[in-house]
């Protein structure tokens, strides 16, 4: 682990050699940025994994029920699980998508599980991204870069190789295509996560395709080759959001999406990767009702723990949260990479007046968490080790016919000592997640 440490420089400089940026808007303006990488790994044992993996499953498949249910018979706001209001007064609840099951009746076949490892060493789940979750290139590359500048590293290491990564994302897409070609459609070279569009296109052996270049005809989608054949697609992993994706039938102002994709996935002739309407399961809100959704769905009690969450929108919840503002994180369910995070104890006595009489009046709004003391993990910076606190995405792959999570995963750190924000749009970076093998 020391022989590679002494190659941090080298490994940034290829990062950016490569074009390993994040990109992002501010004050509208698009500025790109590295997304600095830490040699030193986040280490996790075999059987810490083999937990991690069987939590991670559970979690996603119950979701994807869940997505199926809410959809079509909606029987968990029958049964009184989740409230008819908040699932229909979610920004990320679809009424166009009402009816439809994908092929492959699979909804989020990619799926960014964040997760945090508290002092007491429980592992808690602080969200689920179910829309357009990124990351997964990062540690990809990072990985395949560090074997080359430190070869013995990873023999003397019993590591899980993760280049395998491409492989079952390939047979994901395989699995749900529904005849055609794979291609992975990218906004354009401006999209933040641009870089990994191309290069997961580059190692599944997809087509890297713009909404220009790609077309309805009659009742299929078709890939517009150079060479003026069209080519018919079978999957379609879009990374754009819903809003953009068809100006047909949601923003009419989009200029990035397909004119009418929408009729061709209601028809069952292209399988979106990941299904419109997936915001309905990532949204803050009803991340509360996972370990609900597993018990009803699955039969199961939850693997993993949700951070301790309280819901204004119960009238007990409220009382707690107004007792306790002081203590607790306060999350808005409409933002998202470590934006509408505020911390109470970071107010002062006007701001937190004000914050409180919003969240009364607002309670949908909300959700409240006990602040979870992260593990500090082990940081290079200006050639000292330092602490900072870390989160992990875990990636789950889920095809039609089985579920995979990826022994591998996108572990950020806080640049900021002391600081609980580790998003790369926040100024975070990131470091490999070694999973070992027995």
């Amino acid at each position: 682990m020391l022989e590679l440490n002494k190659h941090v420089n080298t490994v940034n400089a290829l990062l950016a050699r490569y074009g390993v940026k994040f990109g992002i808007y501010k004050n509208n303006t698009f500025k790109e940025q590295l997304f600095p990488f830490d040699t030193i790994p986040r280490v996790i044992t075999y059987e810490e994994f083999q937990y991690l993996e069987r939590g991670l499953s559970q979690r996603v498949t119950a979701l994807n029920r869940f997505l199926a249910d809410i959809y079509g018979e909606k029987r968990i706001i029958k049964d009184g699980i989740i409230p008819e209001e908040f699932v229909y007064s979610s920004p990320g609840y679809l009424p166009e998508c009402e009816g439809i099951m994908p092929p492959g009746k699979i909804f989020s076949h990619i799926s960014g599980i964040d997760l945090v490892q508290g002092k007491d060493t429980k592992w808690y789940v602080l969200e689920d991204n179910l829309r357009v979750p990124s990351g997964a290139s990062y540690p990809l590359i990072a990985r395949d870069l560090c074997r080359k500048a430190s070869p013995s590293t990873f023999k003397t290491n019993h590591i899980q190789d993760n280049r395998d990564y491409a492989k079952l994302l390939k047979e994901t897409m395989d699995s749900v295509n529904t005849g055609g070609i794979n291609v992975i459609m990218t906004p354009g070279r401006y999209n933040a996560a641009f870089f990994e569009h191309s290069y997961l296109a580059e190692k599944t052996g997809a087509v890297l395709a713009t909404g220009q270049e790609l077309a309805v005809i009659g009742d299929y989608l078709y890939y517009k080759g150079y060479g003026g054949q069209n080519q018919k697609v079978g999957a379609l992993y879009r990374r754009i959001s819903d809003d953009y994706l068809d100006p047909m039938t949601f923003v009419e102002e989009s200029v990035i999406g397909i004119p009418h994709v929408f009729d061709v996935y209601k028809k069952g002739n292209v399988a979106l990767i990941n299904a419109p309407g997936n915001g309905i399961a990532d949204d803050k809100g009803i991340y509360y009702f996972v370990p609900k959704m597993i018990e009803y769905y699955l039969g199961e009690e939850s693997i993993l723990n949700n951070a301790p969450t309280y819901l204004p929108f119960y009238e007990k919840d409220m009382k707690y949260v107004m007792d306790n503002f002081e203590k607790l994180v306060i999350k808005d369910v409409a933002e998202a990479g470590g934006y509408g995070v505020v911390f109470g104890n970071s107010l002062n006595e006007e701001e937190l007046t004000k914050l409180k009489d919003l969240v009364r009046n607002e309670p949908r709004r909300f959700i409240v968490q006990e602040v979870i003391d992260f593990l500090d993990l082990d940081v290079l910076e200006k050639g000292e080790v330092v602490q900072r606190k870390a989160d992990l995405r875990a990636f789950v792959l889920s095809g039609a016919n089985e579920v995979h999570v990826w022994k591998s995963g996108l572990t950020r750190f806080s640049r900021i000592e002391g600081c609980s924000i580790v998003n790369s749009s926040q100024g975070g970076g990131f470091k490999d997640t070694w999973v070992l093998s027995r």
